[in-house]
């Protein structure tokens, strides 16, 4: 399989949400857009060129660059969510759940990094509704996280002084990968996952499950 079938395939696995397929190609073609001149410096004519479409049809599925981004953010948030939510609900000790959440996230970022990066750092570009959407997925992902924290230091398996300021600190971490992640990097997403569990494990004075 050529490079170029290895990217395709990887954006419609990405990518498989949206429909129909023209709709799936500009999103795609979006994201390697936004990564590679920035929201601001993108034109929606670029986006149709990369898509292999005029601009007139971008139109037809997308009104705005705009609504791209919250395509984009959209899904990306909501699977960052569902990642947090099946570490919170997972069997085990909160340092077994911890250790899925973290693994998880981490290796979320390296692995869809170009997306996590959008995702991530043009959040300000979202219109009002759009930003306050994404806003509320990432509470709940907080929220998710805060809690398992939060449990871990009630059962005494964790030493936490300051549980939500812990919280912003893991994600914030795991949230950075997105930033230095290289697929050419000396690591996998999965090595990026196992290491930063066993860092997180390590701030909260637990032990690894």
């Amino acid at each position: 399989m050529g490079a170029e079938a290895e990217r395709t395939d990887q954006v419609a696995g990405e990518w498989a949400g949206v429909a129909p397929d023209a709709a799936q190609r500009l999103v795609g073609a979006a994201v390697e857009a936004f990564a590679e001149r920035g929201y601001h410096a993108t034109t929606t004519r670029d986006i149709a060129g990369r898509a292999g479409m005029s601009p007139a049809a971008l139109y037809i599925h997308y009104k705005t660059k705009e609504e791209l981004l919250y395509r984009i953010s959209v899904t990306g948030h909501e699977r960052a969510l569902k990642i947090m939510a099946a570490a919170a609900e997972a069997e085990g000790t909160a340092a077994d759940r911890l250790c899925h959440a973290v693994r998880a996230f981490a290796s979320w970022h390296a692995e869809r990094h170009t997306t996590a990066r959008i995702i991530q750092y043009e959040l300000k570009a979202l219109g009002e509704e759009h930003y306050a959407e994404i806003a509320g997925l990432r509470r709940q992902t907080d929220r998710l996280l805060r809690e398992i924290i939060q449990d871990g230091t009630d059962a005494g398996e964790f030493s936490v002084r300051d549980v939500p300021g812990t919280t912003l600190a893991v994600l914030s971490l795991c949230v950075d990968v997105a930033r230095w992640f290289t697929a050419d990097g000396k690591r996998t997403p999965d090595q990026v996952g196992e290491l930063y569990a066993d860092l997180v494990l390590g701030m909260v004075g637990a032990r690894r499950p």
